[in-house]
């Protein structure tokens, strides 16, 4: 057999997959801001140690410094070799170089191509020290600097001397990477456990659809039957709810289907087997040939009718399937109907009135037209010649009430139940007019599918049945505020 077409499947949206990026893209963009900051604040961190190394050695310089002198002869001194400052470097990948300024700014120690200091101690200062940390460059190595300002006294004299420290940044940039690799390995695994945690959840969360996926494929394609909702998470229970709903629609759909084929060939075989044998008959002279065409004329005109009442009882379940119908004037269609049946009227000499109010109701005019038509063909079959046959449409604040009430036999208890029924006989007691079968079927199905409903009373009067009273009621389109 043919396989199913099925669309392309390649830019399918995955539940799985979005469910996976959802997650894991915020965490993962998290978690990279968060090691950024992480990172900042280790540098932060680390050059607060550092600048506390910078300022102990500044102030050890400080501490070699002595004013030598008196009145224009003052200067400043200091007997620290460079020697003294490897004791102050963390190790050999990182150099320190040092200035020692005199009162008025003059060279007095250190390294004399170090820019002399122009700036101001910041007013807030974490250190009790007239102290100041900067990023600089220094020999073209950007250098980290820390100045103070250190006051130095002699015997006659006292003055303030200007001590830079400048340390290249080869110690704190490993440590800076040794902090941010330690960082991301540790953000990594917490990432990937993340992820380990979110695919087994999603495929867990996920697995009652996979469940119910496979369950649908494994299905043959008859099985209409609803998904089970027992055990299915609350979220799939809207979905479940409306698939099942959809799939029941379906079955009554096939089933109507099926119905109709079934039916079809049973009862067209009967009129077709019954024409056969009149052309047979006409055929071999079995008689005149102008009784055999009306014999033939008669079987065609009854298979014809009972063509078009099946083909209209499939089109009430096409109408069903449809969502929405325009609004109609049923008593405009009821008026239009009984116009067009006038001429059968009046061959019965029926006493014939009709009545009606506006009724607006949500339908297909093609259903009120086939509603009222059967109804009214119906009554006047059955009704005996030169009685009378009412026909009243009412309404109220919400229901139209179309009543069709003869003066016939009525109905029997042990019909009753079996007239709406498709291909069911519709005789009536003291009547040998029969029914197609399907004349108050297809009424039932209309009415069915326009939200009403349709009765069938016997009138009666001293406990005799004087006539039956054929009433449908449907919905109005809109409230009558006048009821």
């Amino acid at each position: 057999m043919p396989q199913p077409v099925t669309a392309p499947r390649l830019h399918a949206l995955s539940l799985r997959r979005t469910l996976l990026l959802g997650i894991l893209l915020p965490v993962f963009a998290f978690l990279l801001i968060n090691t950024l900051v992480l990172y900042r604040q280790a540098l932060d961190a680390a050059d607060t140690a550092y600048d506390r190394t910078l300022l102990a050695t500044a102030k050890s310089l400080g501490e070699q410094l002595r004013v030598t002198g008196s009145g224009n002869d003052v200067r400043i001194e200091s007997t620290l070799l460079y020697s003294a400052l490897e004791a102050f470097e963390a190790d050999n990948r990182s150099r320190i170089y040092y200035r020692v300024s005199g009162l008025q700014g003059e060279m007095v120690s250190g390294f004399d191509d170090m820019p002399a200091w122009r700036r101001d101690i910041p007013q807030e200062n974490l250190y009790a020290a007239l102290v100041n940390f900067y990023d600089d460059e220094y020999r073209g190595v950007p250098v980290r600097m820390a100045v103070l300002l250190q006051p130095v006294s002699g015997v006659y004299e006292q003055g303030m001397a200007t001590i830079q420290v400048a340390e290249t940044l080869e110690l704190r940039e490993t440590l800076a990477r040794q902090i941010l690799i330690d960082t991301l390995w540790r953000q990594a695994a917490l990432v990937l456990l993340i992820a380990l945690v979110v695919v087994f959840v999603v495929q867990r969360a996920t697995r009652p659809v996979r469940a119910i996926s496979h369950a649908l494929g494994a299905r043959s394609e008859n099985d209409l039957s609803p998904l089970p909702t027992e055990g299915a998470p609350r979220e799939l229970l809207p979905l479940l709810d409306a698939t099942n709903q959809h799939m029941l629609r379906l079955s009554h759909l096939l089933e109507h289907q099926k119905r109709f084929v079934r039916d079809t060939s049973h009862q067209l075989r009967t009129p077709l087997a019954v024409l056969k044998t009149q052309v047979q008959s006409a055929q071999r002279g079995d008689v005149e040939p102008l009784q055999a065409l009306e014999e033939i004329g008669h079987t065609v005109q009854r298979a014809t009718e009972l063509a078009n009442q099946m083909l209209a009882l499939a089109k009430v379940e096409q109408l069903r399937q449809e969502k929405s119908a325009p609004v109609h004037d049923w008593s405009a269609v009821v008026r239009l109907v009984a116009l067009d049946l006038s001429a059968l009227i009046a061959e019965r000499a029926l006493d014939f009135s009709i009545t009606t109010q506006p009724a607006s109701v949500r339908a297909h005019e093609w259903a009120l037209r086939e509603l009222s038509r059967n109804l009214l063909h119906n009554a006047i079959k059955n009704t005996p010649a030169g009685t009378a046959l009412t026909v009243a449409l009412v309404t109220d604040a919400r229901t139209a009430a179309l009543t069709i009430s003869d003066e016939g036999p009525g109905i029997s208890a042990a019909l009753r139940e079996r007239l709406f029924q498709p291909f069911a006989t519709e005789p009536r007691q003291n009547t040998s007019v029969p029914g197609s079968g399907l004349g108050l079927a297809i009424c039932r199905e209309i009415v069915q599918s326009l939200g009403g409903a349709i009765d069938l009373d016997n009138r009666t009067q001293s406990g005799q049945v004087r006539g039956l009273d054929a009433t449908v009621r449907l919905p109005l389109a809109t409230p009558n505020p006048s009821a």
